[in-house]
């Protein structure tokens, strides 16, 4: 008589070896469409972060008062903000400036008009809130005069701010990701009065500038060689000193300047306000802000600092993040470096900001602010961010106004 034989565990029937099959197919379907739908979403994460783009509408104007030259804007922890400010809009007034905060409530915010409105004026609801504040070299009221440098891809448009006397000392202001040379407007006045000259200037692909054969962004890492070519003008021009104050995306192209630049020797120091340090670090944040999930976020990423990647999104040549962080290459630095950072900046976290002041204390000074948010710390208290640029300036040998 034959002993029964028993079933092992990792036996299967006949009958069941379809099923287990039919189940192994779909679950590698659903796998394959997760990836696919993974990959789709990570390559639209990848093509946003490197793309152009225009400002986009961030807050919504409620009502204006013509009558108490008032303006009543949704709130959000911008637009509740303590200082000078604009608003960007469409209509008979495209832009209008905004000052202290009158009253408040959990869905809005009254603010005081700085530009006169009228009945006649119309503003739409969508609007975007700005720390630009100046608009226009003109609203300056000291002399300019514009400029074109020649640049790798072709003339790029620039204005120069001369000092009241030639001191021979300049600074190359570098505006942020998806804004204009317009940006560092503000900082004009407080390195005029320490007697240098400013040039502010666009570069490849943001508007102004000409357009690279992809169209995109390598946020920093070809971006610089433009701004190289301004602080040759200075060069040309009589400069033997020159600083480099970068905003935000101009923060990570000021410090591939003072790494990369063939005019390294002339570069005195480095201004940086809420600047791109790291942007391994700014990409996970801002993905954590927008609830992007991790591993979609990842493999934007990964596919940025590939070949294959950039060419599916329509860039050209990979971002080298590794080059692009400088607190990994902070022993590589040797310009001394002030950065302006506030740790409620809400764009770019100031963490490698304090981790680039810690790695290298000989060079780089830290002014902390609170509240201030992304590249809005002069608005929010432009008495002690000018007074920090000036005494920092003096102690690394900018002249006095008057001085030649």
């Amino acid at each position: 008589m034959m002993g029964s034989r028993r079933a092992g565990t990792g036996d299967a029937t006949p009958a069941a070896a379809p099923a287990v099959r039919a189940a192994i197919v779909t679950i590698a379907g659903a796998l394959g469409l997760s990836l696919a739908m993974l990959g789709t979403v990570s390559m639209r994460v990848a093509r946003r972060v490197v793309t152009p783009a225009g400002r986009v509408p961030d807050t919504e104007i409620r009502t204006v008062d013509v009558a108490a030259q008032t303006m009543t804007l949704a709130r959000s922890p911008d637009t509740e903000l303590p200082g000078r400010y604009g608003v960007f809009t469409t209509g008979t007034q495209s832009y209008v400036k905004v000052g202290a905060v009158l009253s408040a409530d959990a869905s809005s915010v009254k603010r005081k008009l700085l530009t006169h409105v009228t009945a006649d004026d119309s503003l739409s609801s969508a609007a975007a809130f700005s720390g630009w504040y100046f608009s226009s070299p003109d609203e300056l009221h000291v002399p300019y005069a514009m400029e074109l440098i020649g640049s790798p891809l072709g003339p790029c448009p620039a204005w120069i701010f001369p000092a009241e006397t030639d001191t021979h000392t300049w600074v190359i202001q570098v505006h942020g990701r998806g804004t204009t040379k317009a940006e560092a407007l503000r900082a004009v006045p407080v390195f005029r009065a320490a007697g240098v000259t400013s040039l502010l200037v666009s570069y490849r692909n943001d508007g102004e500038a000409p357009r690279s054969r992809s169209g995109t962004y390598t946020l920093g890492a070809t971006e610089w060689r433009d701004v190289d070519a301004a602080i040759g003008l200075a060069r040309r021009r009589g400069a033997k000193r020159v600083f480099i104050m970068g905003w935000s995306m101009g923060g990570a192209i000021a410090l591939q300047l003072a790494l990369n630049s063939a005019h390294r020797d002339l570069i005195a120091g480095l201004v940086l306000e809420s600047p791109v340090i790291d942007w391994r670090i700014v990409l996970d944040y801002q993905a954590r802000m927008l609830g992007i999930p991790t591993p979609v976020a990842s493999a934007a990423v990964q596919a940025l600092d590939s070949d294959w990647g950039t060419r599916l999104i329509g860039a050209r040549g990979r971002i080298p993040f590794d080059r692009l962080d400088v607190v990994a290459r902070a022993a590589e630095l040797r310009h001394p470096i002030l950065v302006l950072h506030s740790d409620d900046d809400g764009f770019v976290p100031s963490d490698a900001s304090h981790a680039l002041a810690e790695a290298r204390p000989d060079l780089v000074e830290l002014e902390v602010f609170a509240v201030a948010r992304h590249t809005k710390l002069w608005n929010y208290d432009s008495e002690r961010w000018s007074a920090v640029i000036a005494d920092w300036l003096r102690r690394h040998g900018a002249p006095a106004a008057g001085d030649s």
